[in-house]
């Protein structure tokens, strides 16, 4: 029975220093990203700063970082809180978070970028000895509807099966590479519905999505999507994250989990395409404004293309003008708001692109339960943020 899904309700589906003077940031396509001109007011500031010291006590939150741009132009950017409680670290802009789920707006991208290369199609099959992947993975033949999958089911989370609850493959085995878990769930985990019909929110899908840009590239996911897509928005220091602490990169923020939690008993590595980058705040705000191009940015894609990626689901649960589209979370068919969250162990994460012409991204290091309830404000936060600001037109 499909119900309307209230906007907390599709958050939870979904799960991942002031700005002053100009920063240029030379990029391959020759423009340059600049901090705005527009003055923030002192007391604009501190409604800003009293609104993430908010957030932060409620939810005992170490480390807040966020990221505001408005037309094309950096107009904020700061860090709140400590990095590692442990060591006293304050939290500053240059911090690196797992980003979780918001990275699946940058797959996303990645595949429509591939489609216009004329190297992919949305209906082209994924498995089976006419799909991208062939009988690479698992024992042919495969099971039902398997063979049925096309690119475009994997991208709005209508392939059938494998969702986001206690069966998710993603959170299983967490020893095993991609190959052997994707063998593994084609082999145990047939689908419950025919492609195409049925809206259920799948990492794996996007997991397996990372593979399809492999194959068609003949590069590691992580290696075309950092040369073809954030090289070209001027993003160098985004990575894949590690595991455990020990394997933490330079500049990235230490995890806190609560409740039992334990942000380093993950494969994130392995949810590369699905949730493993890791990133600034101001990273995801220059790649949002490249998505569309704003002000002197060029587009990473066309306009009939950004049509197609945020145009919703059909399968997609009716009754709400926000629905999933390719990637995104859209409002009003696309012509409204994009946006995406994330949620991990340790994480909690929301990046948004406004119809007013602003984008903005809001980054944390811990987790609440229940985690629908930090993610949900953690959004709210952002839009307060944005409309302390009434110059901004947020």
């Amino acid at each position: 029975m499909q119900k309307r899904l209230s906007r907390r309700s599709l958050i939870k589906h979904l799960a991942s220093a002031t700005a002053t003077g100009i920063m240029m940031l030379p990029t391959r396509r020759g423009w340059s990203l600049q901090y705005g001109s527009d003055q923030i007011t002192g007391r604009e500031r501190g409604d800003i700063g009293r609104t993430a010291a908010a957030f932060k006590r409620q939810f005992n939150v170490p480390a807040l970082s966020v990221a505001f741009s408005r037309h094309g132009q950096f107009v904020f950017d700061q860090a709140f809180g400590s990095e590692d409680r442990k060591d006293a670290e304050l939290a500053n802009t240059s911090n690196l978070f797992r980003i979780a789920s918001v990275t699946k707006p940058i797959t996303s991208v990645t595949i429509f970028s591939l489609i216009e290369k004329g190297k992919l199609n949305l209906t082209d099959k994924v498995f089976g000895p006419s799909g991208v992947l062939g009988t690479k993975y698992g024992k042919a033949p495969y099971k039902q509807y398997v063979t049925d999958i096309t690119v475009d089911h994997l991208l709005t989370h209508t392939c059938g099966g494998w969702p986001n609850d206690s069966t998710d493959p993603m959170f299983r085995f967490k020893s095993w590479d991609q190959a052997k878990l994707i063998s593994w769930t084609l082999e145990n985990l047939p689908l419950t519905y025919p492609p195409g019909q049925h809206w259920a929110y799948s990492n794996f899908g996007y997991c397996v999505l990372g593979r399809v840009i492999e194959q068609v590239t003949g590069q590691p996911y992580a290696d075309y999507v950092a040369g073809n897509i954030l090289a070209p928005c001027g993003i160098s220091g985004m990575r894949i994250s590690g595991n455990t602490m020990k394997q933490r990169a330079p500049n990235e923020v230490v995890y806190y989990g609560q409740y039992g939690e334990n942000p380093y008993d993950m494969n994130v590595t392995r949810m590369d395409s699905h949730g493993g980058w890791l990133a600034t705040p101001s990273n995801l705000v220059q790649f949002l404004d490249h998505v569309t191009g704003a002000g002197n940015i060029p587009s990473l894609l066309k306009s009939q293309t950004i049509r197609t990626m945020t145009t919703p689901a059909p399968a997609y649960p009716q009754g709400s003008d926000a629905k999933y589209a390719r990637g995104w979370m859209v409002r009003n068919n696309g012509q409204g708001n994009w946006w995406h969250a994330g949620s991990l162990p340790g994480t909690t994460t929301i990046m948004v692109r406004t119809a007013s012409g602003m984008c903005w991204a809001g980054l944390t290091n811990t987790r609440t339960e229940p985690s629908d309830e930090i993610s949900s404000a953690l959004d709210n936060m952002m839009w307060n943020m944005a409309r302390s600001v009434p110059a901004w037109g947020a």
